[in-house]
């Protein structure tokens, strides 16, 4: 990457911050039921130990809390103090005791062998060095104990022409060519389940959610995406070249209109999952 691992990271938690607020509250289903199909192939248990990697607002925090009760424990971590702090508010109105921490996911500062249950969500292709990240996740991980990532799968056609409206003003690190192109272990079942396996995983496997997503209007498009990770996209855009951009995605997109006349498209979400060695 052109920048430091250390200004990457400095980077990715300003981000973050700035969209805290406005994170997965468009209205657009995305975010819960991407955590909730990553929970329920880790299926935690009653009493075990579990850490989301990346928490966020807690879409996944919470599910793995209420899996494991009152008598298991839960650690999420965020490079984000803004989205922890909203992540620490729905664990108190859902009545859940969770250990909420500023940290960083490539490395984070928790003893080795423990662990029951390492989730994460929609982040492992954010860091600086995946490699290295998840296999100092494995080491977490009790023997026996289960691993398991959500990253993006295939999408909707329509979906990718709105993006590639971007490609001209892409930040550096969004074109890293770890995490984008052919030979991206993301971009493949088979270059993730490699990926965890080398990393010392073993019984390495990968479902697939096709994840319908309703944005309805334009607007509640773009609410959502300047209100996740894409936002840096936004902030890279010229501000003459924005009104084009939107136009050209309200172009494309009228090829995505269900019956009810509203914006439906589709991602698939993929689910690698894995085991440390007994």
């Amino acid at each position: 990457m052109a920048e430091t691992d250390s200004g990457a990271r400095t980077g990715m938690g300003a981000l973050f911050n700035a969209v805290a607020d406005e994170y997965d509250q468009s209205g657009v289903d995305f975010f819960t039921p991407i955590a909730q199909g990553l929970v329920d192939e880790l299926a935690p248990a009653p009493g075990e130990r579990a850490v989301d990697l990346g928490c966020g607002r807690g879409a996944a925090t919470v599910l793995l809390a209420r899996g494991v009760g009152a008598t298991g424990t839960v650690v999420g971590l965020d490079l984000s103090e803004g989205m922890l702090a909203h992540a620490r508010t729905a664990m108190t109105q859902e009545g859940l005791a969770v250990d909420l921490r500023v940290g960083d996911a490539s490395e984070p500062e928790l003893p080795e062998g423990e662990l029951d249950i390492v989730a994460s969500s929609l982040v492992l292709f954010f860091l600086p060095n995946p490699t290295a990240a998840l296999a100092r996740w494995v080491q977490l991980l009790a023997p026996g104990g289960r691993i398991g990532l959500a990253t993006f799968g295939g999408q909707d056609p329509v979906w990718s022409s709105v993006d590639r409206e971007f490609g001209p003003w892409l930040p550096p690190a969004m074109r890293d060519p770890r995490v984008m192109g052919p030979q991206s272990p993301f971009g493949s079942d088979e270059g993730m389940e490699q990926l965890m396996a080398g990393a010392g995983a073993t019984d390495v496997g990968t479902t697939t959610l096709r994840l319908p997503v309703t944005f309805g209007s334009l607007e509640r498009w773009e609410a959502f995406s300047r209100g996740t990770g894409q936002r840096a996209m936004w902030a890279s855009l010229p501000s003459h070249e924005v009104e084009g951009v939107r136009t050209r995605a309200a172009a494309h997109f009228e090829g995505a209109r269900n019956a009810n006349g509203e914006i439906e498209v589709w991602q698939d979400i993929r689910y690698t999952v894995g085991r440390a060695a007994v």
